[in-house]
């Protein structure tokens, strides 16, 4: 559950005056960055409405790239790199947003639909690229529960999803794209308590979830039973666990990355045994910080002379007095702000 920043102070307030014997977090320091773009605010003001985001590199002129972005309250945003909006669909209750490029299929769009709260679907459009618009091209099953998370895999037989629900039930499903799509059920994995946030890995199928007070779950492909790889340990990564990205690089190697909601940080693991490989935070800067993020996407390549080396976007819960938006943030600079990071020594009492 999300709090305000005012109930938050007031909360705080009266643990201290109980004088509560709950030590506070102490997490492991994060380097800060600093936001180079954000996108216009979602068009549902004072409220916990923007959520999630996805990134389309256009490889023929990186500057022309788009960020898809959900208004869980009220439907889909496709933003330039300007941050200015290029569409919206008024498709409601859309919570979590995935795409893949498909190649003569085109860019496809699937976001977690949870419109009607005991059956969960999965919306798609397909993006054209030219002219940063989305086709819709209709709903489909996505599970019984509430929908909450979605991400995107391509595989020998085409493309599937991952649709997360909110009760930690995860559903793989085929995706039939023809004139009806369908899902087809392929297999269901489960986590005890609320989980949200998903990334699958490109090269070889690998899925990692976030279970919000637990940690980062991975299941390898085809696998029912998954291994927690990443504890919430209040120290790399704080509790709610939300959003999670993956940049690959090699055979096996590259980083995942977790917004540790609880700390307003952003936790990296280096891939493929997720040790811990720094931490960071999107600092007050020009374009402010941001806070209780739940989604992000990162993606590697040329996005422009902002951002050169790969485009990492992230939710922002406190957007000052406007409704909440979108940060973009180069990749380049959050590498070389992690270039000195190392865990601290264990505390000793």
């Amino acid at each position: 559950m999300r709090v305000s920043k005012a109930a938050l102070i007031v909360t705080l307030a009266g643990a201290l005056g109980a004088c509560s014997t709950t030590p506070p977090v102490r997490s492991w320091p994060a380097a800060p960055v600093f936001a180079q773009g954000e996108t216009v605010p979602v068009g549902t003001g004072n409220a916990d409405a923007a959520d999630d985001p996805a990134i389309w590199r256009n490889p023929a002129n990186p500057e022309a790239s788009l960020v898809i972005g959900t208004d869980k309250k009220a439907g889909l945003y496709v933003y330039g790199l300007d941050g200015q909006v290029r569409d919206f669909h008024p498709d409601g209750r859309l919570n979590n947003v995935d795409l893949k490029d498909m190649g003569s299929s085109g860019v496809i769009v699937a976001a977690s639909d949870r419109n009607i709260v005991t059956a969960a679907q999965i919306r798609l459009y397909r993006l054209d690229t030219v002219a940063a618009k989305l086709v819709p091209l209709g709903a489909v099953a996505g599970g019984t529960g509430e929908g909450y998370g979605i991400c995107l895999l391509e595989q020998a037989d085409g493309l599937h999803a991952f649709s997360v629900l909110k009760d930690g039930t995860i559903e793989e499903f085929r995706l039939e794209l023809g004139a009806t799509p369908a899902s087809v059920p392929v297999r269901t994995m489960k986590l005890p308590t609320q989980t949200e946030g998903c990334v699958a890995d490109p090269r070889d199928g690998t899925l990692y979830v976030g279970e919000e007070d637990v940690g980062i779950w991975r299941f390898v492909a085809g696998a029912t039973q998954g291994e927690l790889v990443a504890k919430v340990d209040n120290l790399q990564l704080v509790a709610d666990t939300e959003g999670l990205a993956i940049l690959p690089q090699g055979e096996k190697g590259g980083w995942l990355v977790a917004s540790s909601q609880g700390d307003n940080t952003y936790a990296v693991y280096r891939l493929p045994g997720m040790e811990p490989a720094g931490r960071f935070r999107i600092a007050e800067g020009t374009l402010g910080s941001t806070e209780e993020t739940d989604g992000i996407d990162l993606q590697g390549g040329d996005f422009g002379p902002k951002y050169p080396g790969g485009l990492f976007v992230a939710q922002d819960g406190f957007n000052g007095t406007r409704a909440q938006n979108f940060k973009l943030v180069s990749w380049a600079d959050i590498e070389k702000a992690l270039e000195t990071w190392t865990a601290p020594p264990p505390a000793t009492n």
